[in-house]
């Protein structure tokens, strides 16, 4: 069906409601657009159709997505119904025993969960390329660049047009970094928004959520108005809504003070046409009538927090593995882990367990910064990423320095400077696809607002929108295009 690719998940939905198309036809829409993209593009995976099938024969729920083709995420918002291989070999086709507080809240919408998209092994980079998948993700709008991570395959699938909407999750830009890369929105809600549990009570320290990549900002509000809410027992909980993200976005925010960052946060310049993108949007919200002066959070400790940020992770994944191996009681074999995985195994081994602690205080400390200096701004506006999207292959997981792979001259924070401050600080923020480089390459803008204002930074995203429409945006693909004939 052609109009399939007309409609955001919300209209689709409508339709649905509506007798005009069925939840069946939608499904072999999504099926067949991933039978034709996929082989190119390496997004999807862990392909379910008949259990997608089974769901809609018994009866979908009557939420307000019912009958909309969805993905998860190949790590993290664990079901029953669907195996995963959290991205590695060692976790290949690993099932659970009991579905995931998020999972229950996007199956009670009545979406159609059919597979899983592509993620790196244990989220840990800006790029998608795990061994496990038998080769890297790529970006619909250039097959030679990246889509991003961790959450690549869901980029990958919602630019293409496979499925209106996907699953992401963001504990250093995963959200963000896909979003900016493939031209779409994609926000990381203020911490504990969104449920973590049962399987997990806090993410790397609390900076993981889970978020979604959209092709409209009506579609993360409603996702976001039927998921968000702590489950039972979480340790932390996010400042109450005020009504709903759908309430939030249908009026204009307020004359807003914007604090503009055209540097990283530590002063280093950015890519030239970054640079353009950050100047263009600035002038954009002026013309809105927002205030608009350059300010940038130079007082918080970005590298320090940068440095807590990396030694956190590596205890995490290095924690992801012992428990792998324990349960199944065999040692870990040669080849079962990506080098960047090992590396970070063996950089865990040398973190005390003062030097956690001591990173957890850093990243809370630099949270106060950062809320001091939000204090007297409403939104922070930078790049998203201090580059177009990188090419495949720039962030591999071969090799085994975790360390300068992340902090070194030419990784991660280089090329990603901006996203993981707020994963610590907590705050909400999102990426908004306002910009294309000249070579047709998206450039995202980034967002941030104050802890628990995650209403305030919808409404403006929405805004934007509505001055700039990108919905129609769509990559230049012979093959895309010979699919949504």
């Amino acid at each position: 069906m052609r109009e399939y690719d007309d409609y955001d998940a919300t209209g689709l939905a409508r339709l649905v409601a509506n007798g005009e198309v069925s939840a069946s036809e939608l499904l072999a829409a999504a099926l067949e657009r991933t039978r034709v993209l996929n082989p190119e593009l390496n997004a999807v995976v862990m392909l379910a159709e008949d259990t997608a099938q089974r769901k809609i024969a018994a009866g979908l729920p009557d939420g307000p997505l019912r009958g909309v083709p969805f993905l998860l995420k190949d790590l993290g918002a664990e079901a029953i119904d669907y195996p995963t291989n959290n991205g590695s070999r060692l976790f290949a086709n690993m099932r659970y025993v009991r579905d995931s507080a998020i999972y229950e809240r996007l199956a009670a919408m009545g979406l159609v969960v059919f597979g899983r998209t592509t993620s790196p092994e244990g989220g840990i980079g800006p790029a998608t390329e795990a061994a496990v998948y038998g080769g890297p993700t790529r970006n619909p709008w250039d097959r030679n660049r990246t889509p991003g991570g961790s959450s690549g395959g869901s980029g990958a699938a919602v630019a293409a047009g496979i499925v209106p909407a996907a699953h992401g999750s963001d504990g250093g830009g995963s959200v963000r970094i896909p979003a900016s890369n493939c031209g779409l929105f994609g926000v990381k809600p203020t911490r504990a928004r969104l449920p973590d549990g049962p399987y997990a009570g806090e993410g790397w320290a609390g900076m993981a959520i889970d978020g979604f990549l959209t092709r409209s900002v009506r579609d993360t509000a409603l996702l976001l108005d039927h998921t968000h809410g702590a489950d039972l027992g979480a340790p932390y909980w996010s400042p109450p809504l005020r009504a709903t993200f759908l309430d939030a976005i249908r009026q204009a925010p307020k004359a807003l003070r914007i604090a503009l960052c055209e540097t990283t946060f530590t002063g280093q310049p950015i890519h030239p046409e970054c640079r353009g993108a950050v100047l263009n949007a600035a002038a954009l919200l002026s013309d809105m009538g927002h205030h608009v002066e350059p300010a940038c959070p130079v007082k918080a400790d970005t590298t320090g927090m940068m440095r807590a940020w990396t030694d956190i992770v590596a205890c995490g994944a290095a924690l992801s593995v012992r428990k792998a191996v324990a349960a199944r009681g065999r040692p870990l074999e040669p080849g079962e882990v990506e080098g960047v995985t090992r590396g970070a195994i063996a950089h865990a081994s040398t973190i005390s367990g003062d030097r956690y602690l001591e990173c957890v205080n850093t990243v809370h400390g630099f949270g106060r910064d950062m809320a001091a200096f939000m204090s007297q701004y409403d939104i922070l506006l930078s790049s998203t990423l201090a580059e177009p999207p990188a090419t495949v292959g720039r962030f591999d997981h071969n090799t085994e320095d975790y360390v300068g792979y992340r902090t070194g001259a030419k990784g991660v924070f280089t090329y990603s400077p901006f996203a993981a401050a707020f994963n610590a600080s907590g705050q909400p923020a999102a990426s908004v696809p306002l910009s294309w480089s000249s070579d047709g390459l998206p450039i995202g803008i980034h967002l941030a607002a104050r802890f628990g204002e995650d209403e305030l930074l919808l409404s403006l995203a929405a805004e934007l929108e509505r001055a700039r429409p990108w919905f129609s945006r769509r990559p230049p693909c012979a093959r895309y295009e010979a699919a949504a004939r």
